[in-house]
This record gives structure tokens, sequence and C-alpha cells, in this order.
């Protein structure tokens, strides 16, 4: 399909409104519904995309009752709930606790979901999980690993001075403290590279937190990737991506290739520092989800 899309943005925070605003300009994408915690957002957001439609001429939008999210062919799922994150280190993870329940009523409301969802809100790992189990929904994706994938890359390029389209490597595992780098199967123009990982693991973690410093909160990364990743999941175009799926039970950063729409885990060949990292990170997303339970509140231990 080239055309007619309608995808469901349920969320219209930092998030919400710029994925919204991307996917307004995609030629595939025809109609946006938008539903956020309060009425007024939605409307305000709405408002806002109207205003730039008669300008750019891209996709309707409309406000949608939370029944109604059921008819997009895709939703992007991001809403956050109300706290204070103190953290400062597992700043993801801090979310679990009061994102959950939010994730949860979503997942019963859309019980059964025929559609492509892609997961945003953090711990995303986790949540991606959380909302495919409870909705019994077939394609699920969280989106995470590809925005450290593509912080990564252009880590790497500014360290070599070299274009960042010469550079070819993935972040896997958790999106969070539990990052995998997969330097020994890098390369800058078809070769080895030489990866400073205290470098660049260092960018990775501050980073964000530039954003978050300079503008509030993150918001354009994360957004563009998930355009990026509906581009190839409603088989707009294939390619790679680095999405978070079902491995083995838990979900985790995994690179796939994604062809008319259907993707393929294709691994990557990791050293012994990279599988001993990528077996922590499962550890760690499996116990995380192992204090939620089946309503969304944390389970009492």
């Amino acid at each position: 399909m080239s055309g007619g899309y309608t995808v469901g943005v349920i969320g219209a925070g930092a998030i919400g409104q710029t994925v919204a605003a991307l996917l307004a300009v995609e030629p595939w994408c025809s109609r946006l519904l938008v539903t956020s915690r309060t009425a007024e957002a939605a409307h305000g957001l709405v408002t806002d995309l109207e205003d730039a439609r008669q300008l750019t001429a891209g996709a309707r939008a409309f406000t949608a009752a939370r029944a109604d999210m059921g008819d997009a062919d895709a939703l992007v799922i991001c809403p956050r709930a109300t706290f204070t994150n103190t953290r400062t280190a597992d700043v993801r993870m801090a979310g679990l606790a009061a994102n959950a329940p939010v994730i949860a009523e979503w997942a019963h409301t859309l019980t059964g979901y025929p559609g492509t969802v892609v997961m945003v809100t953090n711990p995303v790992d986790v949540l991606a999980r959380y909302f495919a189990e409870l909705s019994r929904a077939r394609r699920v994706f969280g989106i995470g690993s590809a925005t450290d994938t593509a912080r990564y890359r252009l880590a790497l390029a500014q360290h070599h001075a070299v274009p960042v389209e010469t550079v070819d490597g993935y972040v896997i595992g958790e999106h969070g403290d539990g990052a995998v780098i997969c330097a020994s199967s890098t390369t800058i123009n078809g070769r080895s590279a030489t990866v400073p990982l205290d470098i660049v693991t260092a960018e990775l973690r501050d980073r964000p937190r530039r954003i978050n410093t300079g503008i509030g909160r993150v918001r354009n990364g994360p957004s563009a990737a998930v355009v990026s990743a509906l581009r190839k999941l409603l088989a707009v175009e294939d390619g790679t991506d680095v999405l978070s799926v079902n491995r083995d039970g838990v979900w985790l950063g995994i690179r796939l290739q994604i062809t008319d729409g259907q993707p393929t885990v294709t691994p990557l060949n990791l050293n012994e520092r990279e599988t001993a990292q990528f077996t922590a990170a499962r550890t760690k997303l499996g116990a995380a989800y192992r204090i939620i339970n089946p309503e969304g509140a944390p389970s009492c231990r």
C-alpha cells in the first residue's frame, strides 16, 4: 500500500506532538487520530496540526475516543504518567511503576488489536512486552535501540571525522543502562572500525541529558525513529532497523531486516564482552517485568 494509512497517536506530550507533526507530512499517512489524557491536550494538538495542514497539505488530524483507536492501521503509544524522575542512573526504568498502569489500561482497551503497534513510553522494552502480553496484539515493537543506534553512529562519525553514512554499527539490548554497543562488528566504509568505547558510551549517556537540560525533554530523535520504523513496518519501504521484540520471552532491542512489512531477526556476531552484556540486559529486563502484575500495579514483594 503506497498511501492512505491511518495512524493513531496515543499521548499528546512532547513525543506525541513531534510524532504527529512528522507523520502529518508523510505521503503515505492520510489520517491521524489523536487522543490524550485530557481532551484539551488532544484538541489543542489537532488544532495546531490543522493550521499546519493549510500550508503543507498533509494528513488530516482528528481527535478520537479511546475506543476508536482500534480503527487505526498503526498505533504510536507514547503517554507518560505524571511523576518526578529523580534518578541519575537507570533513568528510563524509573517510569515503570507510574507508566505500567497507563499501558495496562490501553492494552485492555485494545485487546486483539490487529495492526502495528510502536511503543515509545519508557521503560520501552518492558512496556512493549507488557502491552503485547495483555492485549494479545501480535505486531508490537519498542522504539529505543533505534535511537541509541543513531546516536552511536553519529558519535563515532564525529570522533573519526567521517560522514555518518559511512558508519555501520548497532546498539542492541536494553534502551537504558543495559545498552550493548556492538563495537566488534562496527565498520566505517566497510572496514573494521576502531571504537573508543569510553568516549561513545559517555556520549550516549550524556546526549539525552544535554537535550533535557536545553529543551526540557527528548523528542525529535525518538520521533524520527518512530516514523522510520513505521515506513518499514507498513511496507512503504524495506530496510534494517533495531527494535525491541520478543526473543525467547524477553523483549529487547535486536537488529531486524524488514521486507514487505515483515520483520526477520538478523543477529549480530557478538564478542565475549558483548555477549555477556546482552545476557545481563536480558536478565535485567526479565526481572523488571516480574515486578508488575497483570493489572499494571507494582507487585508487593
